[in-house]
């Protein structure tokens, strides 16, 4: 089969569109490949530019470069780390904002977290009855415990004014005069000061629309005695910048135009509505304090996380191999491309989750395992109306084209019902089930590109007048052909 592929794509007569189609196939799969492993890549070129470089006359030449190393990103299952889950007391909030409230706090979490260096955490409000909580997920982590403490802080949201330029200078100057460990110790906001307006006295924020140019913007409401400290605080900074500080850090500095009474007030600029919404988040996390109280820790160390990572692979494994086999006992050389079809398959599917990139937990990779038998399960459907074709009569060409054709629309619905069912899963499901619905998902998507496309250009390139006589390599042994049917 070797010999007659590379008869096929060499040969003039031969080089038709479905070898350009292979080839460009196989350098897609070799760059997938690359992907996934890049060490076998980067050892060849470090041997190669090494050797170039002993010689004089190459010298002149670049180096090769080195291919790009992408990590595969582990869940909290794989990696290790910890999961937490809080409780939320809404008892001072209306019943009306605890949606608001819970995702004020999420937002507010997740950004202490990132802040901390954990990379992709992943934080999301569960309700369980009545009881509102918070799941957060640190994969990776190795200070739990400070972690912890970080998280479980009411966000504190305050309003500072702008500092007069000379003495900005001054705390710049000081910073600079001080030594690296200082610097880093060092907690004074060299622009801004601190007032006596705190999230406390902050009713409210809304998002809100300008009637005349329908812009996005946010609306503060304050109450009695914060409505008298913003307009003292507007007051003296007509044409300055006051910032709002959440945990510390500024969420938004707009200018001040003119001094603002009432307890109300606008903040205007060009920000989208999906800013000014996130912007209203973190006011009313800061401005309706929502305690959290730690229920629930179950920490994962690096070593049982390394445990599961190589038995879900072996496990994976075995199943791609037993499939391998069933495929080349019961279908022979369709069979056969059907395995390659599905190695390629195995290295486009691996390289996008390292490009999206994709979290990978057990329960994602029981999904990638699951669509590889669906990849499998499309090659059937069309390996086995190629045989009822070839017992009809038709020619091998005419039954792979025809198999293909009938078959397509039997792959389409199943694959079709299935990534529904992978989108409700997504939208609807916890972390882990979502997980699991991205990985099937991808996996479908590119299974029917491996079942239509890839295959097809393989089984195209072997089809000759010698393979006509040789029905064997497709399962068909020990019948007279008969002519087609006639349609009743």
């Amino acid at each position: 089969m070797i010999s007659r592929f590379f008869t096929a794509l060499f040969t003039k007569q031969k080089m038709s569109q479905a070898a350009w189609t292979v080839v460009a196939i196989f350098l897609l799969a070799v760059f997938s490949g690359f992907m996934i492993y890049p060490k076998a890549w980067n050892k060849s070129v470090d041997w190669l530019n090494a050797q170039k470089n002993k010689n004089a006359v190459f010298k002149t030449i670049p180096n090769v470069p080195q291919f790009f190393n992408v990590p595969f990103r582990l869940g909290l299952d794989l990696q290790g780390g910890t999961h937490l889950v809080y409780e939320a007391d809404l008892t001072g909030i209306e019943a009306s904002k605890y949606t608001e409230a819970m995702q004020g706090v999420r937002d507010v979490i997740e950004r202490r977290v990132n802040l901390f260096g954990v990379a992709e955490p992943l934080i999301q409000v569960d309700t369980v009855g009545s009881h509102y909580r918070l799941i957060v997920e640190l994969a990776g982590i190795k200070n739990i415990s400070q972690a912890i403490a970080m998280i479980g802080e009411t966000p504190f949201l305050d309003f500072r004014e702008e500092r007069a330029a000379a003495e900005t200078q001054a705390i710049l100057d000081r910073y600079k005069s001080l030594s690296p460990d200082q610097q880093r110790l060092f907690s004074e906001d060299p622009y801004f000061k601190q007032t006596e307006l705190t999230g406390k006295y902050l009713k409210g924020s809304v998002l809100e629309f300008d009637q005349t140019t329908n812009q996005t913007q946010v609306g503060l409401e304050f109450t009695t005695e914060g409505a008298k400290l913003f307009e003292e605080l507007t007051g003296r900074n007509v044409g300055k910048r006051l910032a709002i500080y959440l945990d510390g850090s500024p969420i938004s500095t707009p200018t001040v135009n003119e001094a603002i009474s009432g307890g109300k007030a606008q903040i205007t600029g060009t920000f989208t509505q999906a800013e000014a919404k996130q912007l209203v988040q973190r006011l009313n996390a800061g401005a309706l304090p929502v305690p959290i109280k730690l229920i629930n820790q179950q920490t994962i160390g690096a070593s049982l996380g390394e445990s599961s990572l190589k038995q879900s692979l072996f496990a994976a494994t075995m199943g791609v191999l037993a499939v391998i086999l069933f495929m080349l006992f019961w279908y022979r050389l369709p069979g056969l491309v059907a395995v390659i079809a599905l190695m390629i398959y195995t290295t486009l599917v691996l390289a996008i989750f390292k490009m999206i990139p994709v979290t990978l937990t057990l329960a994602g990779i029981a999904g990638f395992v699951l669509s590889v038998g669906m990849a499998v399960d499309a090659n059937v459907l069309i390996f086995e109306r190629m045989k009822e074709e070839l017992r009809w009569g038709k020619s091998l060409g005419g039954a792979i084209d025809e198999g293909f054709k009938r078959a397509w629309t039997s792959i389409r619905d199943s694959n079709s019902s299935s990534l529904i069912t992978c989108l409700v899963l997504f939208w609807l499901g916890t972390s882990v089930i979502k997980g699991f619905a991205l990985t099937l998902a991808i996996g479908i998507l590119v299974s029917m590109f491996s079942a239509i496309f890839v295959t097809r250009s393989f089984l195209r390139l072997i089809v000759s007048d010698k393979m006509e006589k040789h029905l064997w390599w497709f399962g068909i042994k020990g019948f007279v052909r008969n002519s087609e049917p006639k349609a009743k």
